[in-house]
């Protein structure tokens, strides 16, 4: 979640921190640098749930966000809101699993929110997201050792902000965490089975003023990003932020070693297309090839830069960058059946756009972060819904099939 305004500067130097892995036999040549870019792709279903949604019978919250209405919401809220979705995993009976970020948009206000993964199924027949259950995140094992916000050690956005996932076989969760940066494991039932795993020299402001070291890494700038392999060993968290002495408009790429519990030292360099930008995402599409969604600050009308790009960490152009080529411009969908409204070019004008999910080869699954009750990119002066789109892409990503399944 962020909403500090950032000056949007182009341009790239040269950062030389990529590691080259094998090549796959769906890339490109190894003296193009990159894949083809692909051409519009097709809204194919479209689903929101209403942005004042909130978990039945849940704690109150909102209550450090004053009382003045904020796009015609008026805080504190009686009980837990539905929202921020900025992590998605599958699940085998045709329901999602989204993650709440950590509240509010920072550690001072989001002390009564709590971390909640979610579980929502979409109708696209009739438009809808229906919330079917879900899940708090709690450290009832005192894993975490600094002090928590809760007694009962439920965790709050005040304790992590929460952005990315990525569900074990056994049902179980990797997240990504921006305050430390940390890794976060929780079984199925929500429950954190180790403490938190730090990134070896990267320092949010949070985690540098508890540990008493200087930090090198912006607010809000941790995991917002975590792809996990094919095979199930490695994941892959991105930064969303810029490490300082690092290029400029360069984000960290790190592998971690799930079988021994380790960072293995490996790391390669995304290029934003401008440093102004930021990730969303950040998903497997085979053991070298992923996902990536990068964005402006904007919304609504003002909203120029929503893509999703394929990221290869082959760097065959050998600038020590990965490569990118672009797969969805998110501001220019066609949507011949009017599915998303009356025009025939949908968009997608959202603040932070933070998930995407790959259905088939073909179709991915797209949602946007409301921010609630701040954004308003749908319409102006009303709080956004969380939308969840699929859209058809013009060729195929040739995906491996473990992702696929």
């Amino acid at each position: 979640m962020t909403r500090l305004p950032r000056l949007a500067v182009t341009g790239l130097a040269v950062l030389t921190l990529a590691v080259a892995l094998p090549a796959s036999g769906s890339a490109a040549p190894a003296d193009s640098g990159r894949t083809a870019d692909f051409g519009p792709a097709t809204l194919t279903g479209f689903a929101k749930l209403p942005a004042a949604t909130f978990v039945p019978a849940s704690d109150p919250s909102g209550s450090l966000l004053g009382a003045a209405p904020v796009n015609g919401i008026t805080p504190p809220f009686a009980d837990q809101p539905v929202q921020g979705f900025s992590g998605i995993a599958r699940n085998r009976d045709g329901s999602y699993d989204v993650l709440s970020d950590n509240g509010y948009g920072n550690i001072a206000n989001s002390a009564d929110f709590v971390l909640r993964i979610h579980r929502i199924i979409p109708a696209f027949g009739s438009h809808t997201v229906d919330v079917v259950g879900g899940i708090n995140l709690t450290d009832p094992n005192g894993l975490v050792p600094w002090p928590l916000t809760r007694a009962d050690r439920v965790l709050t956005g005040s304790d992590f902000d929460v952005e990315s996932i990525v569900k074990d076989a056994d049902g179980g969760y990797w997240i990504g965490d921006e305050f430390g940066p940390y890794l976060l494991h929780f079984d199925r039932a929500g429950r954190l089975l180790a403490a938190p795993i730090p990134l070896e020299g990267v320092h949010a402001p949070e985690s540098a003023a508890r540990d008493g070291v200087t930090a090198n890494l912006p607010s809000s700038k941790g995991f917002e990003g975590m792809a996990a392999s094919p095979d199930g060993r490695y994941l892959y968290p991105l930064l969303e932020g810029t490490v300082a002495g690092d290029v400029p408009g360069t984000l960290r790429i790190s592998q971690f070693d799930r079988a021994a519990n380790a960072y293995t030292g490996r790391r390669w360099a995304y290029p934003l297309a401008a440093t102004g930008n930021a990730i969303g995402d950040f998903i497997a599409v085979d053991k070298q090839r992923f996902l990536v969604i990068e964005r402006d600050n904007a919304q609504g009308d003002a909203a120029a830069f929503k893509k999703i790009f394929l990221v290869d960490l082959a760097d065959r152009d050998r600038d020590g960058l990965a490569d990118k080529s672009l797969v969805a411009d998110l501001l220019a969908i066609a949507d011949p059946q009017h599915l998303g409204g009356t025009a025939d070019v949908f968009r997608f004008p959202f603040q932070t756009i933070e998930d995407v999910l790959i259905l088939d080869n073909r179709t991915l699954a797209v949602l946007n972060d409301n921010n609630f009750p701040f954004s308003s990119g749908r319409t102006p002066g009303q709080p956004d819904d969380d939308e969840f789109i699929t859209i058809r892409l013009d060729r195929s990503l040739h995906a491996d099939h473990r992702v696929l399944d």
